[in-house]
């Protein structure tokens, strides 16, 4: 029996180390500061083994190599050790402090998981030189550069920036992914497809293959040195060693780098106050301008179209065009616009129109005036003012004006035969029936006179039932547009504020017809809402083309006959909208 006991305390001090290890689940990490350009090694390791491992997501990372799973298990001093881990290799995607987030196993029905470990990512750090080390091969021969095409620009003056991917004839990229995309702040500016051919240059005294891999104009909307954000790609190579196959072809490697083509500034000039017209309004190129008519004879009540065309080289789409001011014989429609701008290294190239239809009223000339139009040349340094020719607009055939107005009626004339005009008509009457009862006083007397009364009670006990809370949001939408309509109205003077308050005008109005929030708002799901709606096309290009308007005068500054000019269009578009909702 002291055996028995003897033997039990025996197997029991053996086995309860075993039962009572902890299990352990814990993140290693190769270092916890590192440069944008560097390697990261990440290790979950655990002293028991388990199954279903899951990784953390490695957001800001991207996965180079892993995951490699090792397992030790050894016997010391007859002590069982066992460890197992699972490594990844992973290169930052951005800089500043990146999170590796928790990993999770299940150790014996039970899931474990390991602490959160920040990761400090800098700038790019000088690789060791070692010419027999991939990554150090791809550094010395792989660039991203950002070439401006100028250092010093006017206000609106086009500069093209081209990222030139540069690489050595040794390194073979085999994927380009981009990570941080340059963000233009205080830029307009326009991407241009780039065919990304592979060509040769001089580069630091090196020839080069390089690839245009992004080519983008940028107008600058204000003076000073503007910073142009730099554009990072993460770059896969394929680098040579020293090692060759069975054929003697040289063997590859593949290596990951990040680089990115740096921060640029770029110096803007403000335009010169000295000879500026009092109509320039921004336009900043070379243009020419011209009024054509689609007739200059016809009869009254035929339309006739005057189109105002201002083409050239310069920042077309960021101005607006000089109205057409016509005698008030010729009863004008609002301009219909149209443009054909295409993008290249230089700037935007092209034309944009205003379409306008007149009717003329009466027989008579009527001169269609010269149109100013001024616009700032950056070749010249100086200002340019252009005027198109005077039309004449010949109605051969229609009324008279002199004889409309001789025809109005003379309110004085034959007035003393007016006492003998009425003496046919009973001058006496009485309210008495056939049957020699007075009305007043009788049945129907009372009868029509509570009526009234009594159809009023009615109606206002049935506008006391609760309204629908839909139709009392429509109707404060409505109460907001008519608020804006009248903001922007009396602030017509300052251009940024009337197109602030022009802008949430039409998105209320959108938002109370349509019923969507201002969250969900666009310019392309308003215009198919509208379509689906039943609106008209040439009434949904009007509301867009005021709404674009609106836009592009944060940018640039605009004439006070634009200005009333929106605003007379961003009503009559309401207008015709409403009358077709």
């Amino acid at each position: 029996m002291n055996n028995a006991w003897t033997w039990c305390l025996l197997l029991a001090t053996v086995i309860s180390p075993s039962l009572m290890a902890q299990v352990t689940f814990e993140t290693t990490v190769s270092k916890n500061e590192l440069g944008i350009n560097e390697r990261l090694r990440v290790e979950f390791t655990m002293n028991k083994d388990g199954d279903n491992f899951k990784p953390p997501s490695f957001e800001g990372f991207r996965i180079v190599a892993g995951p490699s799973q090792s397992v030790s298990n050894l016997f010391v001093n007859g002590q069982r050790s066992y460890t197992k881990s699972y490594t990844y290799l992973l290169t930052p995607l951005k800089k500043g402090v990146v999170p590796i987030g928790q990993a999770t196993i299940e150790i014996g029905g039970e899931v474990f998981k390991t602490t959160a470990v920040t990761i400090q990512v800098n700038d790019a750090v000088e690789l060791p030189k070692n010419p027999n080390d991939p990554n150090y091969i791809a550094s010395q021969n792989l660039h991203l550069v950002a070439e401006l095409s100028k250092s010093k620009v006017y206000i609106n003056e086009p500069v093209t920036v081209v990222y030139k991917l540069y690489f050595g004839g040794n390194v073979r990229p085999s994927d380009v992914n981009p990570i941080d995309m340059p963000e233009y702040k205080d830029f307009w500016s326009q991407d241009i497809p780039s065919r990304r051919a592979i060509d040769r240059e001089m580069y630091k005294g090196k020839q080069y293959n390089y690839v245009a891999w992004q080519q983008t104009i940028l107008y600058p909307q204000r003076a000073g040195k503007l910073p142009i954000a730099p554009l990072t790609l993460d770059v896969q190579l394929e680098v040579p060693t020293n090692r060759r196959d069975f054929f003697g072809n040289q063997i590859y490697t593949q290596v990951s780098r990040t680089i990115t083509a740096g921060k640029r500034t770029l110096t803007v000039m403000p335009f010169p106050e000295e000879g500026k017209p009092y109509n320039f309004n921004g336009a900043v190129g070379s243009f020419e301008l011209e009024i054509e008519t689609s007739k200059t004879t016809l009869n009254a009540s035929e339309s006739l179209q005057a189109t105002l065309t201002v083409k050239g080289n310069g920042n077309l789409k960021l101005f607006s065009l000089p109205e057409v001011v016509t005698p008030s014989a010729l009863e004008r429609y609002d301009p219909e616009y149209s443009e054909q701008v295409n993008a290249t290294l230089s700037g935007l190239r092209g034309s944009m129109k205003n379409t306008y239809t007149l009717v003329p009223q009466f027989q008579g000339k009527y001169p269609i005036p010269s149109v100013s139009f001024s616009y700032f040349d950056p070749q010249e340094n100086t200002y340019k003012t252009l005027n198109s020719k005077e039309i004449i607009v010949d109605v051969i055939e229609g009324p008279k004006a002199f004889d409309v107005a001789s025809s109005a009626p003379n309110p004085a004339a034959e007035v003393s035969s007016l006492s003998n005009s009425f003496q046919f008509i009973s001058q006496r009457t009485t309210f008495i029936s056939k049957a020699k009862k007075p009305f007043l006083g009788s049945k129907r007397f009372y009868f029509l006179m509570f009526l009234p009364i009594f159809l009023i009670v009615l109606f206002m006990s049935l506008r006391k039932r609760k309204p629908n809370a839909a139709l009392a949001a429509q109707r404060h939408n409505a109460r907001l547009v008519k608020k804006y309509l009248g903001k922007a109205k009396r602030s017509m003077a300052d251009s940024v504020d009337f197109y602030v308050s022009l802008e949430a005008a039409l998105h209320n109005y959108v938002k109370a017809r349509l019923h969507i929030q201002t969250s969900e708002f666009s310019k392309e799901k308003m215009e198919a809402l509208l379509t689906e709606k039943g609106v008209d096309p040439q009434t949904v290009n009007l509301f867009i083309r005021v709404l674009t308007n609106c836009e592009f005068a944060r940018y640039t500054p605009s004439s006070r006959s634009s200005i009333e000019q929106d605003y007379a269009t961003a009503v009559d578009a309401i207008t015709q909208m409403d009358k077709q909702l």
